[in-house]
């Protein structure tokens, strides 16, 4: 936070000032520290912030002035106590699991989630000697039940992706405090605005800020937020020796973008919103999944735990995969990609692609039919998403 602001400031006023460190020129945007190492004015200095007596940068990989106002500005917005910028939102999560995880030790998750989070549970953790459990996440008694004494970490993503189910945070809280073991979530498809995980009871938080933090298309970039002694305790002495750090050009992108997120969220939202009831209507859909609306499954735990509603809309088109490929490839403001959160309204087929190493018993599962599509609704004009969608739909079905 700027030195002269003492006062508690509302997120929309984090997102500009909080973390803000400015170097003796006075500069008005935040300073870009595009250097790898640091100088000391002595060796006795240098010994000294080695030791950590003495407070000051030593090297990029371990920490860097831009990435620092970065990962403060997330601190504030999240009310967390510490975090570490990642290069990637999958860099995030890998080490926010792996930090804290040894042979012998269980990871229990939800089995809806992206495909390089269960890559990363179902395929790397067993190759070091951590055991797994994948449940159906959307059921409370699913996690009492699968709850192990040697269990030491709970991941879950909600909304999750790409179905957009949800999932009760301070429940599945309470269940990895009973064992003392921690809790993960991947709060993305939320946004920071809408969802708060660490007041829920969550013990970690992630992101990938490649997403709507960025949300212009730029870079790539994750973080990882908990409490000063977890981040000490686990994620400190990893980070810092396996080098997944954010870049400090990235760092300076995701600050840049973190000034509009609330302008950005709240307009994408609510555009979101008019083309699910849209789509809820059209007669060539079957199913429409949207946090926003009363017909969403977990309508309940939506309402105690979110603020808003989100900028992704899931829903089924009638004729499956052909049908969904029809309504993708007739599309002219939409376009097709596998990334979210965007200016630019981008659309996917999750069987064909976020989805495509799973089997099709684990799509079953999950509800990915050959018929969804997962829409992140940009900043263009509403009334013009709607008839894009409105065209390619007739004529595909």
């Amino acid at each position: 936070m700027t030195a002269n602001i003492t006062r508690k400031l509302r997120p929309a006023t984090q997102l500009v000032h909080a973390g803000t460190l400015r170097s003796g020129f006075g500069e008005t945007s935040e300073a870009l520290f595009l250097t790898q190492g640091f100088v000391y004015p002595s060796a006795e200095a240098a010994e000294a912030r080695f030791k950590g007596e003495e407070p000051g940068f030593i090297y990029s990989r371990y920490a860097n002035p831009t990435t620092d106002m970065f990962e403060k500005r997330m601190c504030a917005l999240e009310g967390a106590e510490d975090a570490r910028a990642t290069a990637s939102g999958m860099a995030a999560v890998a080490a926010a699991i792996i930090c804290q995880v040894k042979a012998g030790d269980h990871v229990l998750a939800a089995r809806a989630m992206f495909g390089s989070c269960r890559y990363i549970i179902e395929t790397l953790l067993p190759r070091y000697g951590v055991d797994f459990t994948l449940i159906d996440g959307s059921k409370i008694e699913n996690w009492q039940n699968a709850i192990r004494p040697n269990t030491k970490v709970l991941f879950l993503e909600s909304p999750t992706n790409p179905t957009l189910e949800v999932i009760d945070i301070a429940a599945v809280a309470q269940v990895a405090n009973s064992v003392g073991a921690k809790l993960i979530v991947d709060n993305v498809f939320a946004t920071p605005l809408f969802q708060k995980p660490l007041e829920l009871g969550a013990h970690i938080v992630v992101y990938s800020t490649t997403k709507h933090i960025d949300g212009q298309g730029r870079c790539l970039g994750g973080v990882i937020l908990s409490d000063k002694q977890w981040v000490d305790e686990n994620l400190h002495e990893y980070f810092r020796h396996t080098g997944p750090g954010l870049s400090p050009f990235n760092s300076w992108v995701m600050l840049k973008g973190l000034e509009t997120l609330t302008v950005r969220v709240r307009q994408q939202t609510q555009t979101a919103a008019k083309i699910a009831d849209f789509l809820a209507d059209h007669p060539a859909i079957s199913k429409v999944i949207y946090p926003g609306r009363a017909d969403h499954p977990q309508a309940d735990i939506i309402a105690k735990q979110m603020s808003g509603g989100s900028t992704l809309i899931a829903f089924e088109v009638k004729g499956a995969k052909k049908a969904t490929f029809n309504v993708e490839n007739t599309l002219e403001i939409i376009q097709i990609s596998n990334n979210l959160g965007d200016s630019k309204s981008l659309i996917t087929h999750p069987t064909t692609t976020t989805h495509k190493n799973l089997t099709d018993e684990a799509r079953a599962e999950l509800g990915i039919s050959d018929g969804l599509l997962r829409l992140s609704v940009g900043l263009e004009d509403a009334d013009d998403l709607i008839e894009d969608l409105d065209i390619a739909l007739k004529a595909a079905v």
